[in-house]
């Protein structure tokens, strides 16, 4: 299946990454979302980005030109009846998604994938609400998008293999390298990444170390770009905690307990960077 137009719901920060992904490598995108507003912010922010990797000297006036071009904005879902594959990358709420999954599906030709972003609902469970399970997927894209080589691609219990193939191919073709996961919650990557996090927050609380050297031993033991405790402070504290929950209920095991400290500070509006505060102050 030859994938040439992208339909991507969101222009938030996930779906104005993934459209210029497409555009930049030559594939036609119609971004849509609710508002005129928010859908010219997403432009905006996609000719921005643009504009700072011309100055870096990365890429040329023409291929910026060329890619702003490849976007079409639009608060009209018919406008995705020219696409081969559309992304959801709406706002991590169930409801929210199945209603937007519905919409596509009652609009596209029958023949076209639909893929969600989702970073943790089931991807088994959005796929149940269209006409088309075989044709749906999870693509999970990693954040910052156009630096983020990773795509996670998540195979529902009902997701063929060619729509796998093509997904995977067209992943390949935007510069990615996706890996292949089973549906599951948190998939694999903030399957072992939260838990982490949510480890580091116990460490912290029984006194072992500072934030400071918490951070900085798995930074320089393992690597890592970014401590633990100030990822968390990024993503969100009270986002870390949703996960451990969901990852509790979902599992039943008692290793995915959140850590009590963390529990407190989101109780106290210490969410991160976001609130100017959280296991360090910004």
């Amino acid at each position: 299946m030859s994938i040439s137009t992208i339909g991507i719901i969101g222009a938030g920060t996930m779906g104005n990454g993934i459209a210029q992904a497409c555009a930049v490598v030559g594939i036609n995108v119609v971004m849509v979302d609710i508002s005129e507003a928010a859908v010219a912010k997403g432009i905006a922010t996609v000719g921005g980005s643009l504009e700072r990797l011309l100055k870096k000297e990365k890429i040329t006036a023409a291929d910026r030109d060329a890619a702003l071009a490849r976007i079409k904005g639009s608060t009209s879902y018919d406008d995705l009846k020219s696409a081969q594959l559309v992304i959801e990358a709406a706002t991590e709420n169930y409801d929210l998604k199945v209603k937007i999954l519905k919409q596509i599906d009652s609009i596209v030709p029958a023949d076209v994938i639909i893929a969600s972003n989702t970073s943790s609902i089931s991807i088994t469970k959005l796929a149940a609400v269209t006409s088309r399970p075989d044709k749906f997927i999870g693509m999970h894209f990693f954040n910052p998008v156009t630096m983020m080589a990773l795509v996670e691609i998540i195979r529902g219990l009902q997701t063929s293999d060619a729509t796998h193939e093509a997904v995977q191919t067209m992943a390949k073709a935007l510069g990615k390298s996706p890996i292949t996961v089973k549906n599951s919650p948190g998939f694999v990557v903030n399957r072992i990444l939260v838990p982490m996090i949510n480890e580091a927050f116990f460490v912290l609380a029984e006194g072992l170390a500072t934030p400071e050297d918490i951070d900085a031993g798995m930074k320089l033991g393992c690597n890592q770009p970014i401590g633990p405790l100030a990822l968390a402070d990024m993503v969100g504290l009270d986002v870390c905690l949703a996960v451990m929950e969901v990852y509790l209920s979902e599992f039943g095991d008692s290793k995915y307990r959140a850590c009590p400290l963390l529990r407190e500070m989101v109780a106290a509006g210490h969410l991160g960077r976001k609130t100017g505060q959280g296991v360090y102050k910004y």
